[in-house]
């Protein structure tokens, strides 16, 4: 629902190979709740807060034919120009869930010196999830 001062940010869409999968690999490894899973399996939601993330095949005519293709990377060195951020309160726990949960530890968690603590991993699909504290500002 937008306010009267602008819209309302809703939706983060993930495109993903396999929506049922990237679906309960976020459940699991990050800790959400699954707010809706089609039965066609082409499109899931899981429950964020004030926002939704939204998975959806990486190819479909719906929205190819429409906006154009999903461009992937081209090899595993490269990465999506999008990352989905993630705070957490423990990082370090968030962060062992998640690679224990499958995703692919790419940066074990540090502080930064902007005062955060932040942990890299790649989910199903190659895409980069930054696992962060909330940063106050000073």
């Amino acid at each position: 629902m937008a306010s009267n001062s602008g819209p309302a940010y809703a939706y983060t869409v993930v495109y993903v190979k396999d929506v049922a999968k990237s679906v309960a690999f976020y459940a699991e490894a990050f800790g959400y709740n699954v707010r809706r899973l089609d039965d066609n399996r082409k499109w899931g939601e899981l429950e964020s807060g004030a926002t939704t993330i939204a998975f959806t095949p990486i190819h479909q005519h719906e929205t190819d034919d429409l906006t154009g293709q999903v461009q992937t990377p081209h090899s595993r060195g490269d990465r999506q120009p999008v990352e989905l951020c993630f705070d957490y309160v423990d990082i370090d726990a968030a962060y062992k869930r998640a690679v224990e949960n499958g995703a692919v530890a790419v940066s074990q968690p540090e502080e930064k010196k902007w005062g955060q603590k932040v942990g890299y991993v790649r989910d199903l699909d190659g895409n980069i999830v930054r696992l962060g504290s909330h940063v106050h500002p000073k």
